[in-house]
């Protein structure tokens, strides 16, 4: 059924539906919206179910309906009320007959800008809390202290002012904090969750950044917690401790790459400095080693898919070394291990520039060149009498030949 057909059957039934959440605040911000999630309200569920096409209940403790609408399965809530009587996210008892009203669903939700709705067929703005105006002036305001019900919710307000450029307001600013203890009891797929998300935003260092204000980023991320007050050789690094050479890292990366596995990577690239021994510093000899280490406990701690840890893991190892190669069957060899991690050149090369304050070397700078002539070497083009690994080592040894020749200008 299309949208109207959906919105005239459930106003038929004596009930009003509603678009809700994300799509609400991104159509207002201009930002062209996906996906649509609607709420119903004054209808009771047993009615809704009978005269509306469902195609599968998919709620945890209240209902939400998906409905095919407009040829896409949509997400149909109906209004709620919570109440907190336990820890986490699920740690609430649900009301959710047809008394619930839209001001009352839209009042247990996170933040202004979140908490509004509108209301079909006709399109009508409800905005009972002012998130229209946090729009236009850029803020990220709780709409009451319900927001310490849910601790992810600080995480997502973190994250949001970094995808969004918002400034969270003082009092959001203590929810957050008020979150912390639970924080730490939380599911860390919830809290990874919102890493990737934040991950993805034009500068995620806001994220990171609105934790630390927060006195939250030692809970959620302490591997990068870790790297505050880790002071590091001024004539190398005027911008500061570890910590704010990785968000420029970040930052730098992410202005250059949509890259995720990228953008990780330059998150993750100096694990090693926050375990480095107060009396060592300002230098981290070693950090590259410690840094596999934090990263397979953070792993431990909070699963990392295998493509972004074994990516991590390879720019970790080889970032510090990368720029002072200078044998050329090690560059030879460095060049073609980059896709054995995972990683593309761009995306290597994008944290190697970043970490390097702009700077590449040659070697890099025209990988895809060298790249591109040694894996034109084949081991099919191997002599006929050889056979098993002395294939591989002649198909080694012509690559390394091929790179050295370009490198002289032979080629």
């Amino acid at each position: 059924m299309t949208e109207r057909e959906f919105a005239d059957a459930v106003r038929g039934l004596g009930g009003r539906v509603f678009l809700v959440g994300g799509w609400v605040r991104d159509h207002l911000r201009g930002i062209a919206a996906h996906d649509k999630d609607y709420m119903v309200s004054g209808l009771p569920l047993e009615a809704f179910e009978t005269r509306i096409p469902v195609a599968k209940n998919v709620g945890r403790g209240f209902p939400v309906c998906l409905v095919d609408i407009d040829g896409k399965l949509r997400e149909v809530a109906f209004a709620r009320k919570e109440r907190k009587e336990g820890a986490g996210y699920r740690g609430f008892s649900v009301d959710y007959d047809a008394s619930v009203t839209v001001e009352e669903d839209l009042y247990r939700r996170d933040t202004r800008m979140n908490s509004m709705a509108y209301e079909l067929p006709e399109g009508t703005l409800l905005d009972p809390y002012g998130g229209e105006a946090d729009i236009r002036a850029g803020f990220i305001d709780a709409v009451s202290e319900h927001f310490t019900e849910d601790p992810v919710r600080s995480l997502r307000a973190a994250r949001q002012a970094a995808q969004f450029s918002f400034t969270i307001t003082e009092r959001t600013y203590e929810y957050m904090e008020a979150c912390r203890e639970e924080l730490k009891g939380e599911p860390t797929e919830r809290i990874y969750g919102e890493l990737m998300r934040a991950l993805c935003a034009t500068r995620p260092s806001l994220f990171f950044e609105a934790l630390r204000r927060a006195n939250l980023l030692d809970i959620a991320f302490p591997e990068i917690h870790a790297l505050i007050g880790k002071t590091q050789p001024e004539a190398y690094h005027p911008e500061g401790d570890a910590y704010n050479h990785t968000m420029i890292v970040l930052d730098t990366v992410a202005a250059e790459t949509d890259s995720l596995k990228a953008r990780f990577c330059g998150l993750a690239h100096d694990l090693g400095k926050g375990v480095t021994p107060p009396d060592m510093l300002p230098h981290h000899y070693g950090h590259e080693k410690k840094g596999l280490e934090v990263l397979e406990a953070w792993n431990a701690r909070m699963t990392i898919p295998v493509h972004l840890r074994k990516a991590a893991a390879f720019v970790i190892k080889e970032h510090m070394r990368t720029p002072r190669m200078r044998k050329q069957a090690k560059q030879a060899e460095l060049l073609l291990a980059i896709e054995g991690a995972g990683l593309t050149l761009s995306e290597f090369c994008a944290v190697i520039r970043a970490d390097g304050n702009g700077h590449l070397p040659e070697y890099l700078e025209h990988g895809e060149t060298y790249l591109s002539a040694m894996r034109a070497i084949k081991g099919s083009e191997a002599p006929e009498h050889m056979r098993g690994p002395r294939v591989g080592e002649w198909l080694w040894q012509q690559r390394v030949k091929c790179y050295h020749q370009l490198q002289q200008g032979k080629l």
